[in-house]
């Protein structure tokens, strides 16, 4: 057994947690474009949720979806929970 062995098995690791980042990754971008492609009316409540800051004023307009992005947060945080359990 060389030295070199030992860090081969870590290294295979970590291109297998990155393949799989990139292919989950790649799953959800490819449904989040069928979802704006055919179905954008299910993504009609982002930004509409109360707590979404919007403020408008005769110069500009201020946009903070807070609710919105914490819905999402929290539904990517259990989706990716699924995937990388152990």
């Amino acid at each position: 057994m060389r030295a070199d062995d030992s860090t081969a098995g870590a290294g295979r690791a970590g291109v297998r947690m990155i393949a799989r980042i990139l292919i989950v990754s790649g799953v959800l971008l490819l449904a989040l474009g069928l979802v704006l492609g055919y179905a954008p009316w299910l993504l009609a409540w982002f930004g509409k949720l109360p707590g979404d800051i919007r403020i408008e004023r005769e110069n500009g307009v201020f946009f903070f979806p807070f609710t919105s992005m914490l819905i999402v947060s929290i539904v990517l945080s259990l989706v990716l929970s699924l995937f990388f359990r152990r």
